[in-house]
C-alpha cells in the first residue's frame, strides 16, 4: 500500500471515529434503556389479571374486575363505580397495602 492511501485512510478512520462513537453513547444511553422499559411495560400489561391493583395514566387507582381482551374494568372507590378502560391506559400495577 503507497504511504499516501495509507495516510488517506488514517484520516478517514480518524475523521468518521467521533460520529461512531457518538452512535454507540447514543445507543446506550438512549435508545437501549427505552426498549428495556418498552418490554417491561409490555409484559406488566400482559400479565394483568382480575383482582389486581392498578393506577390509570390518568391518576385513577382501583381494581381490576374484568379483563375482556384490551378492554378492561376497573372497580374505583367505596362506592365501587366501575370504569371501562384500555389495557394500554394502564400505568402501574399497585402492591396491595398490609394492614400491619
Amino acid at each position: 500500500m503507497p504511504p499516501q492511501e495509507a495516510s488517506t485512510t488514517a484520516l478517514l478512520i480518524q475523521s468518521l471515529l467521533p460520529f461512531v462513537m457518538l452512535i454507540v453513547i447514543f445507543y446506550f444511553m438512549i435508545i437501549r434503556p427505552q426498549r428495556k422499559r418498552e418490554k417491561e411495560t409490555r409484559e406488566m400489561l400482559a400479565s394483568l389479571k382480575v383482582g389486581d391493583n392498578v393506577t390509570t395514566i390518568g391518576g385513577i387507582c382501583g381494581k381490576i374486575v374484568r379483563i375482556r381482551d384490551d378492554i378492561i374494568t376497573i372497580e374505583v372507590g367505596p362506592d365501587k363505580v366501575k370504569l371501562v378502560l384500555e389495557r394500554w391506559a394502564i400505568r402501574s400495577v399497585d402492591r396491595p397495602i398490609s394492614a400491619d
